[in-house]
């Protein structure tokens, strides 16, 4: 099964402070879920992508949080420097490729205001997460794609064994 994947589970390091969310050498993960991780690496067509950074923002780079949730979207790095087209453009650009290779499930980093599929932070940089969406996972499931994160990989698996 093709799966689109952060990056940054990937060990790339593209996070806003330039470093990476490596599933694989995280220590908080345990090894039967990082080789739950490994298999589904191995077994299926694998496409790395950063919303973020596809959308133009560099590495390492100021934080940014969602500070309007509803339309017209509002994101604002921790400077209050608007940065919503840049999130934007992510986002499509992710829609664009699933759509382009026919991918309908994705992996991405849990609480990220691109790739949060359950929880993303509130907007007022001050750690607080809330039930909502990044806005790439957002577009995606718009459109018919499930989301997962790093710590939903069963659900991952259950998924893909149901759907191949």
């Amino acid at each position: 099964m093709k799966i689109l994947v952060s990056s940054c589970l990937l060990g790339e390091d593209v996070k806003y402070d330039g470093t990476n969310s490596s599933i694989a050498l995280n220590p908080k993960f345990s090894f039967s879920l990082k080789e739950l991780f490994m298999d589904i690496l191995c077994d299926n067509e694998i496409y790395s992508f950063c919303p973020e950074v596809a959308g133009g923002l560099g590495v390492p780079r100021v934080p940014a949080e969602i500070v309007k949730r509803d339309k017209p979207f509002i994101v604002e790095n921790q400077n209050a420097e608007d940065v919503t087209i840049n999130f934007l453009l992510g986002a499509k650009k992710a829609l664009d490729l699933c759509k382009e290779e026919n991918i309908k499930v994705a992996l991405m980093k849990a609480n990220s205001p691109s790739c949060g599929n359950l929880k993303i932070y509130d907007g007022t940089f001050s750690n607080n997460l809330i039930d909502s969406q990044g806005l790439t996972v957002k577009l995606l499931k718009e459109n018919e794609i499930e989301v997962f994160n790093e710590n939903q990989l069963q659900e991952l698996v259950k998924y893909i064994k149901t759907n191949k």
